[in-house]
């Protein structure tokens, strides 16, 4: 891209719905050419540090919204390192000790003391580490994922189904409650957006716990936006086991009983190996037998972070975001 067309993003709306890593390694590249991004993050992590503070003090699951604020901060390195660090120990241990703890999940904690509410504590922190952009939570109140399995199985807590606690294969997911509150920021954002763009991230336990909320999905229907998503580089065998792209497709339109999504964005280098470590975790997603015609595009593109073939690479994504505009 010339220094024109670099230009041409600065002041450009996006919106980017879902969170975790992958939306992280999203907003890391993007944040690089656009100033204009809202990040909106699934209220549903009830696993490790997030969810042991989110049963404890009653707080929104800080991890995702911490993890954004330090993609996005402009302060040094070793700021954002301390917003990350997390103490040694088991993540998934008790609700009343530290270890396993992030730094940034306890600062959150603590500035909804000091403050008395979370939207303000979140406010504090984006300001403190001077992030870019505006991080929103999607809904003004917890909610909780359930899934059914094709088993007939019910599975309730986002950390039972990211952790395969079930059997079957994932069916659909609910939220409690179904039609939980939503800040009108976060309407008003997709509203005005110019881009809107969905993962990538884990199907079932981040990207749909947003595009689920009744009003973020009745926004997105109606906005004129260009809406992206953002096909995982690779599979997690216990949630989308042998998902090739069209099925990620099939769920979002059984989920949202729409086409939200207007372009797909497909990682299509397979050449890079996945570690040994991870291998029996996770395999890449098929992208062949892409139909031509079904009211969507379908860009294909090296994406793949050669360093942990697992995930984008940020400035790979972010360019190849930006090149749709």
């Amino acid at each position: 891209m010339d220094n024109k067309r670099i230009a041409s993003f600065k002041n450009k709306k996006i919106v980017c719905l879902g969170g975790g890593i992958g939306t992280v390694n999203l907003i890391k590249g993007l944040k690089q050419y656009v100033q204009n991004i809202t990040i909106v993050v699934s209220m549903a992590d009830d696993g490790g540090s997030a969810g042991r503070l989110r049963r404890l003090y009653s707080v929104p699951p800080p991890g995702d919204l911490v993890a954004c604020i330090a993609a996005m901060s402009n302060l040094d390195p070793i700021m954002r390192e301390l917003l990350l660090y997390r103490f040694s120990g088991n993540r998934y241990g008790s609700d009343y000790s530290l270890p396993g703890h992030k730094f940034g999940n306890l600062m959150f904690v603590a500035l909804s003391a000091i403050t008395g509410d979370s939207n303000k504590a979140l406010t504090e922190m984006q300001r403190i580490f001077k992030a870019s952009g505006k991080i929103l939570p999607s809904s003004s109140e917890n909610v909780s994922i359930w899934a059914r399995t094709s088993v007939g199985e019910k599975v309730y807590r986002e950390e039972n189904i990211d952790l395969g606690r079930f059997t079957g294969k994932i069916e659909r997911v609910y939220l409690r409650p179904a039609n939980p509150r939503v800040a009108n920021e976060v309407i008003d954002a997709i509203n005005e957006a110019e881009v809107i763009i969905a993962g990538p991230g884990d199907l079932y336990t981040t990207t749909l716990p947003v595009l689920l909320v009744p009003k973020i999905l009745s926004a997105l229907k109606i906005s004129k936006a260009k809406k992206v998503f953002v096909v995982n580089v690779a599979n997690k065998v216990f949630e989308t086991p042998d998902y090739a792209v069209l099925d990620y497709l099939r769920a979002i339109a059984k989920h949202c009983k729409a086409k939200i999504f207007d372009t797909i964005l497909i990682n299509n280098n397979h050449l890079e190996k996945i570690p040994k470590k991870y291998s029996r975790q996770y395999s890449y997603v098929n992208s062949a037998n892409i139909p031509q015609k079904n009211g969507q595009r379908f860009i294909k593109a090296d994406l793949v972070n050669s360093d942990f073939p697992l995930y984008h690479d940020s400035k790979k994504l972010a360019k190849a975001a930006l090149e749709l505009l």
